[in-house]
């Protein structure tokens, strides 16, 4: 083992024992960033930096199961990614699908679609079905995997949704604007149901959401850090889990 490897062992260990599990966030959302640039500078092609990024999927969910987290979101296509080349497209899907497939074969997670399937290739439609009906009776991390995601996409199907839903009820629009709040749209959302995040995790130094759980994050802590994903280790993880842990959270209070 080189020494650095020694060092960075050591460190996160010590950063490790000194986390307050007490204070783990309960939902963590990951905005999946820098895989494409990690490749170039590493020399790789763009399709490279697609795969090492899935792969460093299963190494964050195994971090997680040795903290409190019940549910992950993985931002892994957005909505804006669907105009990209088909050249790069079409292997970035192939490796979201057999990413998705893996997950639902491991055995230990919960997988979860949220995103607009009907924007998706009827390929892509069929793995994420077919994950979350293969998973759905799992006890445990939920893993949301947000493939065709986007914010602003969210809310819009959450309100066509309560609009038809009270249609079929008979409900009229005055009768619904007397009544509507946000518990109404919530119910409608991709992930109704679930905790809002806690903590939003950004790679690559960006620091913006792009749309990610817009409605959901209203209260929840960003964490952003420089590394790119690809290359996202587990003293980084705890680094989030620490710096959220010292926050004091005060929900708008």
């Amino acid at each position: 083992m080189k020494l650095r490897d020694l060092v960075y062992k050591l460190y996160a260990r010590r950063v490790e024992g000194r986390l307050d599990h007490d204070a783990s966030p309960k939902h963590i959302g990951v905005i999946l960033d820098g895989n494409r640039r990690w490749a170039k500078a590493s020399g790789g092609t763009t399709e490279q930096g697609h795969q090492a990024g899935a792969d460093k999927i299963s190494e964050l969910l195994g971090w997680c199961t040795e903290t409190d987290v019940e549910v992950v979101t993985l931002w892994m296509l957005s909505t804006d990614n669907l105009d990209r080349p088909e050249s790069e497209l079409r292997p970035l899907l192939n490796i979201i699908e057999n990413t998705v497939r893996g997950l639902a074969e491991d055995g230990r997670w919960r997988v979860h679609h949220v995103g607009n399937l009907d924007i998706l290739p009827s390929r892509t439609q069929t793995v994420l079905k077919e994950a979350e009906e293969a998973t759905h009776d799992i006890a445990g991390i939920t893993v949301n995997v947000a493939v065709g995601y986007g914010g602003r996409q969210e809310i819009a199907d959450a309100v066509r949704s309560l609009l038809l839903e009270h249609a079929e009820k008979g409900t009229s629009f005055e009768e619904l604007a007397e009544v509507l709040d946000i518990d109404h749209i919530a119910e409608h959302l991709y992930t109704r149901g679930q905790p809002d995040p806690d903590l939003v995790i950004r790679t690559s130094g960006e620091q913006r959401l792009s749309g990610f759980m817009l409605w959901q994050s209203a209260h929840s802590e960003y964490y952003f850090c420089e590394v790119f994903w690809p290359a996202f280790r587990k003293v980084d993880f705890l680094r989030a889990l620490r710096d959220y842990a010292a926050r004091h959270r005060r929900y708008g209070t």
